[in-house]
């Protein structure tokens, strides 16, 4: 957190699951595996962001680096940032192991990430946000935007809330889960639910148009999910 101002939010203090442990860090990926086809969801995104070789991609909350690897291979360089020097430490070895050389592993989040490179093609992110408070989520997307090259588009795939009948979503949600993840996903997602910080679909919608981003697609899933493509706007 050096040379930012004491009053401005700790994201390096991670709430929820901390990923600054190692044991929580290589347990991750056997736990998502069981409930999400994380290599499907990823080619998915490829597929509808359409990145090309000749493309930059920043991925915010890398994790262990899956999706930057994935997007390595059919882009001409990846940052892959993260809150977790563990997350990092995690990816880049599995990089290495598969001889990828295009990705750039950086310590930091959406707040602090300093990029010193040329502008982007696409931004990236999944499931990471809800980590911020929307004071801090609107912050965020506002550098997000400054990293983007003109009409650069950004990905972003979160928890986020329905305003309608959210606690039997909630509920709905939690159940099917313990089918699929058992009693250790139950309690993530409850730990999330109560900790950490998703917010409401209008909510996030007036933070992205706020921030400078034209909404291109929106899609919901069981009322506790929302995947937004956007568009860098060009200021008028």
């Amino acid at each position: 957190m050096n040379n930012f101002p004491s009053w401005q939010f700790n994201e390096m203090n991670q709430v929820g699951k901390d990923y600054a442990d190692v044991a929580e860090v290589d347990a991750f990926d056997a736990l998502h595996g069981k409930l999400r086809n994380v290599e499907k969801e990823n080619e998915a995104i490829l597929d509808l962001l359409s990145i090309q070789e000749h493309h930059s991609v920043i991925d915010f909350g890398a994790g262990t680096g899956a999706f930057a690897m994935q997007a390595a291979a059919c882009s001409r360089e990846v940052y892959a940032v993260d809150v977790s020097r563990a997350m990092l430490d995690y990816a880049k070895k599995k990089a290495t192991e598969r001889g990828i050389s295009n990705i750039v592993f950086c310590h930091g989040g959406f707040l602090t990430h300093h990029h010193a490179a040329d502008l982007v093609n696409f931004i990236v992110t999944s499931l990471a946000l809800h980590h911020l408070p929307d004071f801090w989520k609107g912050v965020a997307l506002r550098r997000l935007h400054s990293m983007l090259k003109p009409e650069g588009r950004l990905f972003l795939y979160d928890v986020v809330y329905s305003e309608k009948n959210y606690e039997t979503n909630i509920s709905e949600w939690i159940s099917q889960l313990k089918k699929v993840g058992g009693q250790e996903a139950v309690d993530d997602v409850e730990g999330h639910i109560r900790e950490e910080y998703s917010t409401f679909t209008w909510i996030m919608e007036a933070l992205l148009e706020k921030a400078g981003f034209r909404i291109d697609r929106v899609d919901y899933d069981q009322g506790v999910f929302a995947q937004y493509v956007c568009t860098k706007r060009t200021p008028t």
